[in-house]
């Protein structure tokens, strides 16, 4: 397999080629990911959920993001890597917004950065570009704006919001992103932005329309049990497997099973 870069994004909408996301926020797991051929591996902001136990996104720092992404990059050869910006990283001035993401992909090896929201990001996405920064924009459901919308909720679904989407698609194109996550919107709406714009789209509970689709690894895998969104597939239910491996651990060592003499010098 070639190493997935941003021309590879391009390709596989031209092509109808559907490209596959996951998350990962460590070596071990993006190296699995990785081998298994994911295209693309996104060091998701929801690392504030999954990894650290936070109660959202809003708690993670641009160094929580490179200290998890540099993991990630080491463990993978082929698919991209995308370092998500988190709450606030690019928000204060274009000059933070520049040295925050230089230092995702300077520090944390990362291919390329994920901002949250559309029109009032412009200035920022153009000077990424300009700075030779491959950017990914999202729309829908921002999880960064989880306190402007009152909870996670289904966003476009109402005519004004459902326009604007599409402007803000058409608009982040133009100012060189070179895909969009759309998460959390009606199917409709999602396959009407993806026959819009020229760049790909990858969903997230945005349905079968969109280019590609990501997922978090963990919520696929059945290993975050918090909570479980309606979009969520479950392949496998590694939470069960990880719990009944413990749990005969700790059982063996008690009735002096493990160790036998063939784990023992």
């Amino acid at each position: 397999m070639n190493k997935f870069t941003t021309t590879s994004f391009a390709k596989s909408k031209k092509e109808g080629r559907k490209i596959s996301m996951l998350t990962a926020y460590d070596y071990s797991t993006a190296k699995l990911l990785d081998e298994a051929g994911v295209d693309s591996i996104l060091v998701g902001d929801s690392l504030g959920m999954v990894v650290l136990g936070y109660e959202n996104t809003l708690q993670v720092t641009i160094d929580d993001m490179i200290h998890h992404t540099k993991a990630v990059a080491r463990g993978v050869k082929n698919a991209m890597v995308i370092g998500d910006m988190p709450f606030l990283s690019y928000h204060v001035s274009i000059e933070e917004t520049i040295k925050n993401a230089g230092r995702l992909i300077q520090e944390g090896n990362a291919h390329a950065v994920k901002l949250e929201g559309g029109t009032e990001i412009i200035p920022q996405v153009e000077a990424l570009v300009k700075a030779q920064i491959p950017v990914i924009g999202h729309l829908g459901l921002t999880p960064q704006s989880v306190n402007m919308f009152g909870g996670f909720k289904v966003q476009g679904k109402v005519e004004d919001q459902a326009k604007k989407m599409v402007e803000d698609a058409k608009q982040l194109q133009k100012a060189g992103a070179f895909a969009i996550v759309l998460e959390c919107i009606p199917e409709k709406l999602a396959e009407l932005i993806s026959k819009s714009i020229e760049i790909p789209t990858i969903g997230i509970g945005a349905g079968k329309y969109c280019d590609g689709q990501v997922l978090v690894t963990q919520d696929m895998l059945g290993m975050f049990s918090n909570f479980t969104p309606k979009f969520v597939k479950k392949y496998a239910d590694l939470g069960d497997s990880i719990r009944k491996a413990v749990t005969d651990y700790c059982s063996e060592i008690q009735n002096g099973v493990f160790p036998e003499t063939k784990h023992t010098f």
